[in-house]
């Protein structure tokens, strides 16, 4: 899930490169035909920069927000709940494992008492 929000956010990252190179491209444009001065294009630009980061950093605080929201209330184990379990494996195979050697007895009994005979 990671790998897909992070290809999402660098296509999006991608998508705002290719619109300051189509804003950019445009400025020049009108710069050339007369219709705004450097100056105004100059400051058009800023502008947009600005709203531009300013949008940016909403959505990827939403998005922090919502993935953070699925994360806690999505059934996913925490490291912690996966160390929990795993120690408690450890010690019920090792109980299995004394159980067994207990109760197969030890190697001797397999053989009849010779004392006595």
């Amino acid at each position: 899930m990671i790998h897909t929000v992070k290809k999402t956010l660098l296509a999006g990252l991608g998508a705002v490169i290719v619109s300051k190179e189509i804003i950019e491209n445009a400025l020049h444009d009108w710069i050339e035909k007369g219709k705004i001065t450097p100056d105004e294009a100059k400051g058009f630009a800023e502008k947009l920069v600005d709203t531009g980061t300013t949008h940016w950093e909403k959505t990827k605080g939403d998005l922090t927000q919502k993935v953070s929201d699925f994360a806690q209330k999505a059934p996913f184990a925490h490291r912690s709940e996966l160390a929990a379990l795993e120690a408690r494996i450890t010690v019920l195979e090792q109980a299995a494992l004394r159980t067994q050697l207990t109760s197969a007895g030890s190697p001797n009994d397999a053989y009849p008492s010779t004392e006595g005979s």
